[in-house]
């Protein structure tokens, strides 16, 4: 079985939680208290993460918040992985994809040097562009299928000549793909109404739902329309909305109790569906 679906999926069912934290940390939203020591956004992360990993089974760290920044910004993520619950699935939400040869120093790059248990990948180029991400059959990669954004319009829920959107195309061609049960698909927390549908197509995918929160995706309905029959296989993405609490805070006991309580209510939410 696939190592880090395995992995995932047993902190899913042990946890009863669903929950993978955003870690989208822009150093022009963390609090003032952040911006006094050091490596402001690496401090905000260990925060994060202390005050979620009783809630969290995953962690998706948005590579355009560190690359943004350069070289400081890559040390910042690479000390964020490093701080990661190795329990926890580790996710580079890089959205990568090329012609092959490229591809393939995409995936050393993520899943050799850093060592990410999965990554977001996108299908336009096809499947010789993903071919060397799926070769590496114990990790997990999740393919975008049908997001949350307003522009999926444009191409993703297009109709083809076939009479299929391209989206459903996509999700077909996906489950072709997989090797060892190392395939995922992302889907947007905003398409629930799809969401139902899709999972009910693909069964054995593994479901990556991003826009419960600041998007305003329902929590409930990609928590019961997302998992698989055994009430796993799903992570549910929030980022903004638990690593963002209001307020002005003077310590980083005080943040983390923020942070702690609302990952704790979308855990709480989260166990209806166990």
């Amino acid at each position: 079985m696939n190592a880090a679906r395995s992995k995932v999926n047993e902190q899913i069912s042990s946890k009863k939680s669903l929950l993978c934290v955003g870690l989208d940390s822009d150093p022009g939203k963390i609090p003032e208290l952040f911006h006094r020591m050091q490596r402001p956004v690496l401090e905000f992360n260990r925060a994060v993460i202390r005050a979620t990993r009783e809630h969290a089974v995953a962690y998706k760290v948005n590579m355009a918040f560190y690359e943004s920044r350069g070289i400081d910004g890559i040390l910042d993520m690479q000390s964020t992985l490093e701080n990661l619950p190795p329990e926890s699935l580790s996710i580079a939400d890089a959205k990568r994809a090329d012609i092959g040869n490229t591809s393939r120093k995409y995936a050393e790059a993520f899943f050799d040097h850093w060592g990410f248990d999965s990554l977001t990948v996108a299908p336009y180029m096809g499947e010789d562009s993903l071919d060397p991400f799926f070769e590496y059959d114990q990790k997990l990669i999740f393919v975008l299928c049908l997001t949350s954004n307003p522009g999926s319009a444009d191409f993703e829920e297009q109709q083809l000549q076939s009479g299929a959107s391209l989206y459903q195309a996509v999700l077909s061609k996906v489950q072709g793909w997989e090797r060892n049960g190392n395939a995922g698909v992302v889907v947007g927390a905003t398409k629930s109404s799809q969401l139902r549908e899709i999972r009910k197509t693909a069964p054995g995918l593994f479901f990556l739902i991003p826009g419960v929160g600041a998007q305003g995706g329902s929590l409930q309905e990609s928590a019961a329309f997302g998992v698989d029959e055994n009430s796993q296989a799903a992570l549910i993405n929030v980022s903004r909305g638990v690593i963002y609490p209001e307020g002005n805070f003077d310590s980083i006991e005080s943040f983390e109790n923020a942070v702690s309580m609302k990952a704790a209510r979308l855990h709480n939410e989260m166990q209806s569906i166990f």
